[in-house]
């Protein structure tokens, strides 16, 4: 018997390869998921009307690699192909990547062609980043760094700023001074290290194996693959997609309990584990596979375990806002996925997405404000309001997109610590988790975003290794 903690898509994702790897008895309860809230889905929430569909999370999926291309396996065969809504590389949603710098929206350049072009903001063609990276001398062996850092080193300032910069705003909300250049580039890192240069390593590693895991692709994936899809998305928002796995477990039924919040794991022994709720209710399980945030993880394992507390203690997470515009009719935008805004700039925004472009079904303009992030205290203070957010938003969008309009609707959240951020020393922290618990012959297994990856790709392949791992 095992439980899962958490609903959102690590533990959903968790309870599906359980069943899939035929690790539980059919039609017999033997696994159960136990989450806080009256909802799944975690931090995956769509507001769906005739007119639009408001994403207050992610709204779309890479398809690439074999994270990608796992998801999409599971995607079909959760029954939702139909649902699948791709972008290829024509479409404006692609190939338009915006960010705003020096009161001016520029386009990143997106063809072979236009790194050989001087583009603004940058001043000189970016072929000339790889000039720097064979200039540079070697650098001293280096367990991590900051990938502003790296990118600095290797490719030049105006790299780390304009491009890599706003990508880490976007993908993490995070400051690429403080993310582990691990996080994005690993790979380039170790030919640093290894061969002294980013384009030395990749000429003497170019026909070596990837060593990526071979997945047996589903139709779905090899249409993502044959089709050259840049990014997907669902139909009707991309909640659907949990909402479809949740299904799936209550059908192959797994015991679902909502509003179950957990104050304590107690360890018997290496196949015994207590779980209390705040009830004061008990379930005994043989192992527990925990989703939710490291932070509370450590409240629930302190009492036993204070060095893996201290170390779950040890992954910061930030706060977004989320402000989702509306307006019945359309608005002077460039047809493009978005735009972000580098930290250099000091803006109160981190981007905004223009989601009537890059998602199917929305009349009018819908418009996503992303606020705060790394800097949210900084911006707004501890009491900031949801109205103060639109406020915010508003103004800045009617400064850069001049749009004159009031929204004909609009939706405010704050997310309070809702990504993690995978600072300097990162993935040391996490192998030092893994190896307390085996070491310790702790029946637990740490999934999710707090540790693996902060995609949607990296949540569910996070749940199948450990999966994988556990049978």
């Amino acid at each position: 018997m095992a439980a899962i903690l958490g609903g959102g898509l690590g533990g959903l994702s968790t309870g599906y390869y359980l069943l899939k790897n035929n690790l539980l008895t059919p039609n017999a309860l033997k696994l159960y998921l136990l989450e806080a809230s009256n909802s799944c889905g975690g931090w995956i929430k769509s507001i769906k009307t005739k007119d639009y569909v408001f994403e207050q999370g992610p709204r779309t999926i890479r398809p690439k690699g074999t994270t990608g291309l796992n998801t999409l396996n599971m995607m079909q065969d959760l029954g939702l192909s139909e649902h699948i809504s791709p972008i290829t590389p024509e479409h404006p949603a692609a190939k338009n990547r915006l960010i705003y710098v020096n009161h001016s929206l520029h386009l990143l350049p997106s063809s072979l062609i236009s790194v050989f072009q001087t583009k603004q903001p940058f001043s000189k063609p970016l072929i000339y980043a790889a000039f720097t990276d064979l200039k540079q001398k070697p650098k001293k062996e280096m367990k991590d760094d900051s990938i502003y850092n790296f990118v600095e080193r290797r490719f030049g300032k105006e790299i780390a700023d304009y491009a890599i910069s706003p990508m880490i705003c976007g993908i993490c909300a995070g400051d690429a001074k403080e993310i582990s250049v691990k996080f994005l580039m690993k790979t380039l890192f170790e030919w640093e290290q290894s061969y002294g240069g980013v384009l030395k390593g990749f000429m003497k590693t170019m026909f070596k194996p990837s060593g990526e895991d071979i997945l047996e692709l589903s139709d779905l994936a090899k249409r993502a693959q044959e089709e050259k899809w840049n990014v997907y998305t669902i139909k009707g928002g991309l909640a659907t997609f949990p909402s479809a796995l949740y299904e799936h477990l209550k059908t192959n039924n797994v015991a679902i309990q909502m509003n179950s919040k957990i104050e304590e794991l107690e360890f018997i022994d290496s196949s015994t584990v207590v779980v209390k709720n705040a009830s004061g209710e008990q379930l005994k399980v043989n192992h527990v596979y925990s989703s939710i945030p490291s932070h509370s993880l450590a409240q629930l394992v302190g009492k036993q375990h204070p060095p893996l507390a201290e170390c779950l203690n040890e992954i910061p997470f930030v706060t977004v806002g989320i402000v989702n515009l509306f307006f019945a009719t359309r608005q002077p935008i460039t047809p493009a996925f978005g735009f972000l805004v580098p930290p250099i700039e000091n803006s109160p925004i981190l981007g905004v997405v223009f989601d009537s472009c890059c998602m199917p079904d929305q009349n009018g303009t819908v418009l996503t404000v992303m606020l705060g992030g790394r800097w949210f205290k900084e911006k707004f203070g501890d009491n900031v309001s949801e109205q103060e957010l639109l406020s915010i938003a508003m103004k800045e969008i009617q400064s850069i997109l001049n749009i004159k309009e009031q929204p004909t609707d609009s939706h405010v959240n704050i997310l309070e610590k809702c990504i993690p951020q995978y600072v300097i020393g990162h993935y040391e922290r996490v192998d030092f988790m893994r190896k307390y618990i085996r070491n310790h012959n702790l029946p637990i297994s740490i999934v999710g975003s707090s540790y693996d990856g902060v995609g949607i790709n990296d949540v569910i392949f996070s749940a199948k290794k450990q999966v994988e791992e556990c049978a």
